[in-house]
């Protein structure tokens, strides 16, 4: 008959419930991995229960710092001008495609304000309002999207990431900058944007766990907008939000209401300034809502209902922000009416410098790729100067 299961008489980790247990210094070894509590604490990294909010709470107090809520306010007003600027012009053919960021400018308007002047900016391919608000020509923000440039804009010289179309990709990257001012003793946060749709990717689990594991001053802002183009977020994971996944890698999450500009600015700024000090990264959760389509090729009636649209422009940024400021006495008519002027000059700008055609040099397409340039790219700028001259 064959023994499937002996009680065993020793453990090589322990005493066995028959064996007196070893106490002080004569005790022999680490306790045995299932007696072993975790390595952190989980609780201070769980997220709160409900997204954090300040407009409409006793938290509400634009009066400690009207600068900052008036400067989030007027950045609110041209971002939303941009938005139906850039669409307009997707739609005339100046733009070979613009994914609006209508309803979610919140979350980008506070990551763009939070940031000190040596910090950099990892954006999305939606979050051309985060770069124009980190000071960013507004034109330039849109040269990857009108086809003209691998980015638009130099990179280095806005400490501002080129916009990144694959999902997740530039996850990586913000944490390996970040990484490396901390190991020269730069003062240098990285802050990095993606969407719900981006949490999917690879790159945002290798990201989170390096960002972790080398403790690198990196912040992750997830603007959840319950879609990844058209698959739901319930399709996506069934954690019981994004923000608790940080508990995983060791690393604190928060979930905020995206909506809420002052919300997004104090729950960044507390992130920022942890990673500042060497207290590591911090995965935030921004509950948002992109109320305009995916893209100017999608369809989004096909996956989502108008009622549901509807119900969310009922929480939409700015006049959230706007009804705060006015019960408040911070809003004058001059101080609207000089936001709105400063919103219709940037739109006016923008039709101008894009209804003119560009005039492009072939070998640019070159310049930019490799400090370096390979054998096969010279000889590829040598192919198309040669087929160019010959039309």
């Amino acid at each position: 008959m064959t023994v499937l299961h002996e009680p065993q008489t020793s453990s090589p980790t322990g005493p066995t419930a028959t064996e007196p247990a070893t106490t002080g210094d004569a005790a022999a070894g680490p306790p045995p991995p299932w007696r072993r509590g975790p390595r952190t604490d989980p609780a201070p990294l769980l997220p709160e229960t409900e997204p954090y909010h300040v407009l409409g709470t006793p938290r509400e107090r634009p009066d400690a710092d009207p600068g900052l809520w008036r400067a989030l306010h007027r950045q609110l007003v041209l971002g939303r001008r941009y938005n139906q600027q850039a669409t307009a012009l997707t739609r005339q053919g100046r733009l070979a495609v613009y994914p609006s960021s209508t309803g979610q400018e919140a979350c980008q308007i506070a990551a763009a304000l939070v940031l000190a002047e040596q910090d950099w900016l990892f954006p999305s391919y939606r979050d051309t309002l985060a770069t124009v608000a980190r000071g960013l020509d507004p034109v330039a923000a849109l040269g990857l999207l009108r086809g003209d440039w691998h980015t638009g804009y130099r990179p280095h010289a806005h400490r501002i990431a080129p916009l990144a179309t694959p999902l997740a990709t530039q996850l990586p990257h913000a944490v390996g900058l970040a990484h490396a001012a901390r190991l020269k003793g730069d003062d240098v946060v990285a802050l990095a944007l993606v969407g719900d749709g981006g949490t999917s990717e690879g790159d945002f689990h290798e990201a989170l766990n390096f960002a972790a594991v080398w403790q690198a001053p990196v912040v992750f802002l997830v603007q959840n907008n319950g879609f990844a183009i058209s698959v739901p977020l319930a399709r996506q994971t069934a954690a019981p939000t994004i923000a608790h996944k940080a508990v995983g890698y060791g690393m604190p999450g928060r979930l905020v209401d995206g909506n809420d500009a002052p919300a997004v600015y104090e729950v960044l700024a507390e992130a920022v300034g942890r990673a500042r000090a060497g207290g590591g990264p911090t995965l935030v959760e921004a509950l948002t809502y992109r109320l305009e389509a995916h893209t100017n090729a999608d369809d989004a009636t096909r996956y989502r209902e108008d009622a549901e649209v509807a119900a969310w422009r009922e929480h939409d940024p700015l006049p959230l922000l706007t009804d705060a400021l006015r019960r408040h006495g911070l809003l004058s008519e001059e101080h609207e009416q000089a936001a709105r002027d400063a919103a219709e000059e940037m739109a006016a700008g923008m039709r101008e410098r894009l209804n003119a055609e560009p005039v492009l040099n072939p070998d640019e397409l070159f310049a930019h790729v490799y400090a370096r340039p390979t054998t096969q790219l010279t000889e590829q700028a040598a192919r198309l100067r040669q087929e160019t001259r010959t039309r």
